[in-house]
């Protein structure tokens, strides 16, 4: 497919995913459009410095949502997820799932030939964690509205590892990590999303009607301190966080690392790395910010 004359737009483009994926298409000549909350933030300043078109507007307004999508030939959307009060205040999973409907019903209406909707790995699992059941609710609006749609469902992302997230946070010489020390954890590079979108929009054929589950490697928390420990030179030693604490302190952090440590979370990585021969292992990740 010839994509310099075709325009995605990509909802949540100032985010990890939305950003990464804008990255990824207009490398492969797309052009693109953000709807951003704020075109005057610095994250929205850099995307129109790199040549994307910004509408400012809400995914509360659906009418808004439309009018962005007009003669677009498709759509990435990706919404915030409710981690912690503290990491994302203000946000709810009503607010999550209502916005992530919003986005299809506006690409329905707006005749968009293909929407990339970014839900997570193992969404269909039902398994009671908030975080998962909301992209299940949406990826099943998203099927009964019939539209040509893939469903990315990435794993944990790379960044986290240094990023401090609650539960698997790097510091002090120590990997505390909630996942069992014989779990092996599937971990992909937001860059890599990006690209698998990219990679969805290129090849509709092959992608649309999916639920991809996609990931670059697969970890136990050992592996990953020892992979830190090279990177950074400073060595840290793995210490498995009790999990019941979390049960008050965090239901959904608990629900969320209860279900790594009892799903399976196989991932087919070779197949992935036929399609996308440049995916990125931890290793090499690491070796990109160290």
């Amino acid at each position: 497919m010839s994509t310099a004359d075709e325009v995605v737009l990509v909802v949540g483009a100032t985010g990890q995913q939305g950003g990464a994926t804008a990255a990824q298409l207009l490398k492969r000549g797309w052009r693109v459009r953000a709807f951003t909350r704020s075109a005057s933030s610095a994250a929205a300043r850099r995307l129109a410095e790199a040549g994307v078109e910004l509408v400012e507007g809400d995914m509360g307004d659906q009418a808004a949502l439309e009018d962005a999508m007009r003669s677009v030939h498709g759509a990435f959307s990706v919404q915030p997820t409710f981690i912690t009060p503290e990491l994302t205040p203000d946000l709810t999973n009503e607010k999550e799932i209502g916005w992530g409907k919003n986005v299809a019903d506006a690409a329905r209406a707006a005749g968009v030939r293909h929407l990339v909707y970014a839900s997570a790995t193992n969404a269909d699992q039902r398994i009671g964690s908030p975080t998962l059941d909301n992209k299940w609710a949406i990826e099943e609006h998203i099927r009964a509205l019939g539209i040509p749609a893939t469903m990315l469902r990435p794993v944990a992302f790379m960044e986290n590892y240094l990023a401090m997230m609650p539960g698997q946070a790097a510091t002090d010489g120590e990997l505390v990590s909630a996942i069992r020390a014989d779990v092996s954890q599937p971990l992909i590079a937001l860059e890599d999303i990006g690209a698998f979108a990219a990679l969805a929009f290129e090849n509709p054929d092959e992608y649309v009607g999916r639920a991809v589950e996609i990931a670059g490697d697969s970890l136990t928390p050992p592996e990953i301190a020892a992979a830190l420990s090279r990177a950074t030179g400073r060595e840290l030693r793995h210490v498995e966080l009790p999990l019941e604490p979390l049960r008050e302190q965090n239901p959904v952090l608990y629900r969320a690392y209860s279900a790594i440590n009892e799903l399976d979370l196989t991932v087919d990585i070779p197949a992935l790395r036929r399609a996308h021969p440049d995916l990125m292992t931890f290793e090499t990740w690491l070796t990109k910010q160290f």
